[in-house]
């Protein structure tokens, strides 16, 4: 690829990257980019498309003369006016076209209406039926004993008012690490759930990765944390049962959102009647838990010598 010294931002989660000596856009994409493009935006670009379709039709209409009967001499509004019905099709009413050059140029506008609409029908219907993840991260990732072990946790929600299917979870961890060749590379590590599918997500849950001898986490500090770039990056894909089709939402949390000696509070109350009540007010909530001692792994230490 040549340097052109073009550039391009690429946003994932909370982190920004800046392509360089890239093309920022190729034509073979641009349906992707239609798909990807917000509602506003989206109805902008459709709006200035039919207004250059028809800016560039009625000045072809005032080039062929008197090709269009009943229109008066130089009037461009009256051209495009009469441009948006034909590519509408809905009818000339008192002009219409009258000469050879004006049936050909009537007929390819109409064409290109009768193409455009099939496009912008098809586009606004994958829009809308395009299926989207409604899950609910917490704001911040915790560390204190479960169980008597230091654990990572987070939660998860759903915000549909319907069970998901199959889900499946995810965590990884990505931080600075020193090796023989280079001061530091970046490296990614998979955290080991305790569960990472069930069978139907309904409500909310509590992600967790135990900070044995094998855990990446294993004998680090917030210090630690910090000093290497610590970050995690979370992820659920799960099956939509009402369309149906697979869902993905993700999110990144900083070595500044992973709160130590802090455990999130209960949000599930049984009822009289044996119902469970999920306070989605209280996912975010967190309250203090016991200490983990500077350096995870002593606290295992202690428990394995204890028993």
């Amino acid at each position: 690829m040549s340097k052109s010294g073009r550039s391009v931002s690429v946003r994932a989660g909370r982190l920004e990257f800046v392509k360089i000596n890239t093309a920022k856009f190729d034509f073979r994409d641009t349906y992707h980019l239609i798909l990807t493009l917000t509602w506003p935006r989206f109805a902008a670009v459709v709006l200035a498309v039919y207004v250059l379709i028809n800016l560039l039709f009625a000045g072809l209409y005032l080039l062929g003369g008197r090709c269009i009967a009943e229109l008066p001499p130089g009037s461009f509004s009256e051209a495009f006016f009469f441009s948006v019905e034909t590519l509408a099709t809905v009818g000339y009413g008192h002009m219409y076209p009258d000469t050879f050059y004006g049936h050909c140029l009537t007929t390819v506008e109409i064409v290109i209406g009768m193409f455009g609409m099939a496009v912008i029908t098809g586009v606004i219907f994958i829009r809308f039926s395009r299926p989207t993840a409604r899950i609910l991260f917490s704001k911040c990732a915790v560390i204190s004993p479960f169980d008597g072990v230091p654990t990572l946790m987070l939660r998860v929600a759903n915000q549909r008012h319907i069970a998901m299917a199959e889900a499946e979870f995810r965590v990884m961890l990505f931080r600075n690490e020193p090796i023989q060749e280079e001061a530091a590379v970046r490296r990614f590590h998979p955290l080991k759930l305790q569960f990472d599918r069930m069978i139907a997500f309904p409500v909310a849950l509590t992600l967790r990765h135990v900070i044995d001898e094998s855990s990446p986490l294993y004998g680090m500090t917030p210090e630690d944390l910090e000093k290497s770039d610590t970050r995690l990056m979370a992820s659920v894909v799960c099956i939509d049962t009402v369309i149906p089709a697979p869902v993905q939402s993700a999110i990144d949390y900083s070595y500044n959102d992973i709160l130590w000696n802090r455990r999130f509070v209960e949000i599930y109350t049984e009822t009289a009647d044996g119902r469970l009540t999920v306070d989605y007010g209280a996912i975010h909530d967190t309250e203090d838990a016991q200490s983990v001692p500077a350096g995870a792994q002593k606290e295992i230490v202690n428990l394995g010598s204890s028993d």
